[in-house]
């Protein structure tokens, strides 16, 4: 989840945006889950708009930034806003892969170019016609999916369990993940879903663990991807666990407190980009954008645990450049969150390499 990108969702945008006559406003519209159950992705993907600039190259820039509450909705009601009345050049939004689906529609009806912050490959799909206004920053569930299997099949996993969102992210995933597994050779021996609001995910966890899987992938994003998490772990599931890049933020962290030690996800190389080689492009650009989001909302307050320093949390939100969202195909790396002690997990996470 997990998850925000932004500093080169704006490259992007301007891009497109400077195909305008010269010296005139460019307004760039954003409509983002602040509020609701995407919020632990949302709210720092709004806090980024502000550290972007008024103006580029002479040029103007004027934001309109909405939240659509988490609710698809909403998110096309604003999308539609966006175009018909603030006449915008762009669109970046939403924080959700059900949202960004939907608006698809309102992007490519009026011909306005979308940059969504969402994961899933649908959105972008080039055998659909919608999509050729869509862009999206975030690296693919197919890719990330890979990763999974790969990490699973090191781990000599050989059958999964798997429960997600229902909905299109958590489908998305499920689908990238069936497809991932045949490949590797582990067979899925129980599927469920459960919807981001719901409170107990009791009878999907206890089919699961009947089932005995050697691991579970939780298919969800935001905080609402401990639920599952906490259930497993009061049942006393021993398989190993699996998040997606959907929760990599210290929301979720905070949720899930302990209960979290040992999940495995795979991230992005922003996520650990103090691990990098000062050669790596992903390193300064990140960095930079650390150091600019610590200095305005205070480390407590950053998408993602850090890498080395446990309370630092020196590392980006998906709201992040596009170049470094996608720079290190890379991501076919898991990391293994570790809890240390009694200190809260939105504090003291530490992400290790487990392998290739």
């Amino acid at each position: 989840m997990n998850t925000s990108k932004s500093l080169s969702a704006l490259a992007a945008a301007m891009t497109l945006a400077f195909a305008l006559p010269a010296l005139a406003d460019v307004t760039i519209g954003v409509t983002v889950s602040a509020t609701g159950p995407a919020a632990s992705l949302g709210i720092p993907q709004k806090n980024t708009i502000e550290l972007l600039p008024t103006s580029i190259g002479g040029e103007k820039i004027n934001w309109v930034v909405l939240d659509d509450a988490s609710d698809t909705t909403k998110a096309v009601t604003n999308a539609k806003k966006l175009v018909n009345e603030d006449k915008v050049d762009v669109i970046i939004g939403s924080s959700t892969t059900p949202a960004s689906l939907a608006m698809r529609e309102v992007a490519a009806d009026s011909g306005t170019p979308m940059i969504s912050l969402a994961a899933s490959a649908q959105i972008i799909n080039p055998a659909d016609a919608k999509t050729k206004w869509i862009f999206k920053t975030p690296q693919n569930d197919a890719l990330m999916a890979d990763a999974v299997a790969v990490s699973m099949k090191a781990n000599g996993v050989k059958t999964m369990g798997y429960i997600g969102f229902a909905d299109a992210y958590g489908d998305g995933w499920l689908a990238e993940m069936k497809r991932s597994a045949q490949t590797a050779g582990i067979k899925i021996v129980g599927e469920e879903k459960y919807n981001r609001n719901d409170p107990s995910v009791t009878g999907q966890v206890l089919k699961l663990v009947s089932a005995n899987p050697d691991a579970i992938l939780i298919g969800a994003a935001g905080t609402p991807g401990a639920t599952p998490q906490k259930e497993l772990v009061a049942r006393g599931y021993k398989g190993k666990i699996y998040q997606t890049h959907g929760v990599g933020n210290a929301d979720f962290l905070r949720v899930v407190g302990k209960d979290g030690n040992g999940a495995i996800l795979p991230i992005g190389p922003m996520l650990v980009y103090e691990q990098l080689p000062d050669s790596n492009p992903v390193k300064k650009s990140s960095a930079d954008y650390v150091t600019k989001y610590e200095q305005k909302f205070g480390t407590a307050s950053l998408p993602y645990e850090s890498t080395e320093s446990a309370d630092s949390g020196k590392t980006s939100p998906a709201t992040s450049t596009i170049r470094s969202r996608s720079a290190s195909a890379a991501c076919r790396s898991a990391r293994e969150i570790r809890t240390r002690g009694s200190r809260t997990a939105s504090t003291s996470a530490k992400l290790t390499s487990t392998g290739q």
